[in-house]
């Protein structure tokens, strides 16, 4: 119960973004693959943020 009071750090908060975004990316790829590959380059960079996250721990 007390989870709903607790923050997230900011490494799950990139994280639970960039598995949204990737999910879009995927469903937009079967109907526009230019949106597509606009959200894949925004995981990517997300991608980086939490490498640099990972590593400065």
């Amino acid at each position: 119960m007390f989870e709903l009071f607790k923050k997230k750090s900011p490494l799950i908060k990139l994280q639970e973004e960039h598995k949204k975004v990737l999910e879009d990316a995927f469903t937009l790829s079967k109907s526009n693959p230019s949106e597509s590959d606009k959200l894949n380059a925004r995981a990517a960079a997300i991608e980086k943020q939490i490498a640099a996250l990972t590593v400065d721990k």
